[in-house]
């Protein structure tokens, strides 16, 4: 292994076998080993049925599942809280406990760290900074943090992949894409939820993840964006100190969301603060189309002024202009009770399987819209409406796109943090403005002709096009005078129609020169015979000569059609 890349051929083969096992073992202690033996891999794996314990049933299979994830590992925790965004595609039972996933990873050692950057950044520990803490801030399944000097004095967040991470994730995203392939063939539920797809999904975030430089890019992107915004500080990143797999950024002190006894002392007004989050999440969500992923309160610092750190950039969502309207347009249609209206946001949202029960949606869409009917703005939680829009799409196989999904798990997160700080916080006074205003833009004369000046470089190509069509015309007049036209028709089912006709019309040939040959020869055989002589021309038999001829010509006849294959 080099550079944190996974090694090829037979070794890699040997870890995948071990792998494989460790999996199926961890499958099989939690009850949930019959997956494999009815994919067919219980010969394969024979420890199986000795590991089984019989008392596991009594856990439901969500908390199976996330044991089975915490067991295995950095790969399988990630996946699992990557999954957790996705409650279009996991079912309720299951993302409750993927939510519950935590990261019991030990740090690994200085040595190692240095070692990592070292060979990232190509110089020494001691010439890149005046100072580096041995002992990490925070560990969690992919890297660790430490907090560092630069020779300059600014303190910075060196954040240090783990050590042989990225080959044991290669590892195991290669053995899941293999067990979902076979279990997509082999079991309905798993071709049903198109698990080979959400696997793919899944291993594409996490390799995401995996790279730095990606987060250093989101980071500078989010910094840039909230120039505008007094109240949001973004760590800088700190170029020439990072890589692939390392990450410097400016060390930013501030006190965690979640430690509401440490806001209170420092007396930082909590629906203030509250306020502030949601206001920064919509404005990311609803005017930038760029936001947090992963919002979560270790993730979000206050500072003594009120303002609000953020943190961690590995998750992003991206919401086009169409997505933030079709999330509108559902916001809209649930205020104004419109079944109508939700089902048609729901379809501009999503993929709707063709075999949809239309009558069943409705239903379940009426029952979705007469739970808010009435409702004030300040009993209403925004995460738990969009919860509901996500099982009506599960239960219908409707699939939502992920930066959809992405963003109903972070308005469910942010909510949840600001009911943390607020009980009575309303985040819909929060969001409103920003609907109204994303409404005004939508109807806004300038913004329709800001869109269309925008689409003007294919309007200029397609009047590029008119100005051929006089040159264009001329050669089509010049060409018809000059008999020079010709004319392709296409019609259906033409080639067999000839085909047909062909054969109809080589039959009829072969018969009239038939008829002809017997007709002649008989003429001249009756005439030879009331004569009583041989009948000559020249002193040539005419008889036998033409006999000869009209043999070779229905010989020829007879090549040519069986040639043609058209018989």
């Amino acid at each position: 292994m080099s550079n944190g890349r996974p090694r090829t051929g037979i070794s890699k083969r040997i870890r995948q076998l071990k792998r494989y096992r460790t999996i199926a073992s961890a499958f099989a202690r939690n009850g949930l080993g019959y997956i494999f033996h009815d994919m067919g891999l219980h010969d394969k794996f024979t420890l199986f049925r000795h590991d089984e314990q019989k008392r596991i049933e009594a856990k439901s299979i969500g908390e199976r599942i996330r044991l089975i994830l915490e067991e295995l590992g950095p790969t399988f925790v990630k996946l699992g809280q990557i999954a957790s965004t996705r409650p279009d595609l996991i079912p309720p039972g299951i993302l409750t406990e993927l939510e519950r996933l935590q990261d019991h990873v030990p740090p690994f050692s200085y040595r190692e760290a240095c070692l990592i950057i070292e060979e990232e950044l190509r110089e020494a520990i001691g010439s890149l900074f005046l100072a580096f803490e041995e002992q990490p801030m925070a560990a969690a399944s992919i890297g660790q943090v430490h907090r560092a000097v630069l020779k300059d004095g600014t303190v910075v967040a060196v954040k240090v992949q783990r050590p042989g991470i990225q080959a044991q994730i290669e590892t195991d995203l290669d053995i899941l894409t293999d067990v979902a392939r076979v279990a997509e063939s082999r079991l309905e539920w798993a071709a049903a939820y198109r698990l080979g797809s959400m696997v793919e999904e899944l291993a594409k975030a996490l390799r995401t993840e995996l790279d730095y430089t990606v987060e250093a890019r989101n980071a500078e992107r989010f910094s840039s964006l909230s120039k505008t915004m007094a109240v949001v500080r973004i760590p800088a990143v700190w170029r020439d100190y990072s890589s692939r797999r390392v990450l410097t950024t400016t060390y930013i002190e501030g006190i965690k969301l979640s430690d509401k006894e440490q806001l209170l002392q420092a007396s930082i007004d909590l629906h203030l603060l509250a306020e502030r989050f949601a206001t920064i999440i919509f404005h990311q969500v609803l005017i930038d189309g760029f936001f947090h992923g992963d919002p979560h309160p270790g993730n979000v610092l206050a500072q003594r002024d009120g303002s609000l750190v953020m943190l961690d950039f590995g998750m992003v969502g991206r919401l086009t202009p169409g997505a933030k309207n079709h999330f509108a347009a559902f916001v809209i249609a649930l205020r104004n009770q419109s079944t109508k209206g939700v089902i048609r946001a729901i379809s501009n949202m999503g993929v709707v399987p063709d075999d949809v029960n239309r009558d069943e949606l409705y239903v379940d869409v009426d029952a979705l819209r007469d739970k808010y009917y009435d409702v004030p703005f300040n009993q209403i939680h925004m995460g738990e409406a969009i919860q509901d829009l996500f099982a009506v799409a599960l239960r219908h196989r409707i699939r939502i796109p992920a930066e959809l999904t992405l963003l109903g798990k972070t308005l469910l997160t942010m909510e949840g943090v600001v009911l943390s700080l607020d009980p009575t916080f309303s985040v819909f006074n929060v969001a409103e403005p920003f609907g109204r205003k994303l409404f005004l833009e939508q109807v806004n004369p300038a913004q329709k002709l800001k869109n269309w000046m925008e689409d003007v470089p294919d309007y200029v190509d397609h009047v590029d096009l008119l100005q051929e069509i006089p040159v264009a015309a001329k050669e089509l007049v010049s060409s018809m005078r000059h008999g020079r036209l010709k004319l392709e028709v296409a019609v259906p089912e033409i080639d067999s129609l000839m085909r047909r006709m062909d054969r109809i019309s080589n039959r009829l040939s072969f018969s009239i020169v038939l008829l002809a040959l017997s007709i002649v020869m008989v003429g001249l055989i009756i005439s030879a015979a009331l004569n009583h002589s041989q009948t000559l021309f020249w002193g040539i038999p005419i008889i036998e000569i033409g006999f000869v001829i009209a043999l070779l010509m229905f010989l020829w006849l007879i090549y040519a059609i069986l040639r043609s294959g058209r018989f």
